[in-house]
C-alpha cells in the first residue's frame, strides 16, 4: 500500500471513528449519560497500521454509578 493509499484508509478510519462517538454521545445522552472525555483517541491513528480507538474517558461517580444503571436495566430487560 502506498503512503497516499495509507492516508487515505486512516482519513476513512479516522471519519467513521467520529461517526461513532457522535452516535456514542447521542445514545448516552438519550439516557441522561454525559462523558465528557469522550473522543477518538488520536494517537491510535498514528503509525502504519491505525488501530481507531474511542476513548470513553473519565466520568464521576455519579456518571459511573447511572451508566451502571442503565447497563443493568438493559440486562434485566434482555434476561426475561
Amino acid at each position: 500500500m502506498t503512503t497516499t493509499e495509507r492516508r487515505r484508509a486512516a482519513a476513512v478510519r479516522v471519519r467513521e471513528a467520529e461517526e461513532v462517538v457522535t452516535r456514542l454521545r447521542e445514545g448516552f445522552a438519550g439516557v441522561g449519560i454525559v462523558l465528557p472525555s469522550l473522543r477518538i483517541d488520536p494517537v491510535s491513528f498514528a503509525g502504519e497500521e491505525p488501530a481507531g480507538l474511542v476513548d470513553l474517558g473519565r466520568c464521576n461517580l455519579d456518571t459511573a454509578a447511572r451508566l451502571t444503571q442503565v447497563l443493568e436495566a438493559e440486562r434485566a430487560g434482555h434476561d426475561r
